[in-house]
C-alpha cells in the first residue's frame, strides 16, 4: 500500500469515528454545554451526515486509488 492510499484509510477511519461519536452523542441524548449556551442535538445529526459522508468519499478515493496503480498500464 502506497502513503497517499494509506493516508486517505487513515483520514477516512478517523472520519469514521468522528461520525459514530456523533451519532452516539444523538442516540444517548448526551447534552452538551459550551460556557453557557447548549449545543443541540440537531447539529450533532448535521455533523454525523457530514462525517459519514467524507469517510465513504476517502475510502472510496482510496480504493480508486489502489486500484490504479495495480492495473497493468493500457496500450
Amino acid at each position: 500500500m502506497n502513503s497517499p492510499t494509506l493516508g486517505l484509510r487513515v483520514a477516512s477511519i478517523l472520519f469514521g469515528l468522528a461520525a459514530l461519536g456523533q451519532l452516539l452523542r444523538v442516540l444517548t441524548r448526551l447534552h452538551i454545554m459550551i460556557g453557557t449556551c447548549y449545543v443541540q442535538r440537531r447539529w450533532s445529526l448535521v455533523a454525523f451526515v457530514i462525517l459519514a459522508a467524507l469517510c465513504v468519499w476517502m475510502w472510496r478515493l482510496a480504493c480508486q486509488l489502489q486500484e490504479s496503480k495495480t492495473e497493468p498500464p493500457k496500450s
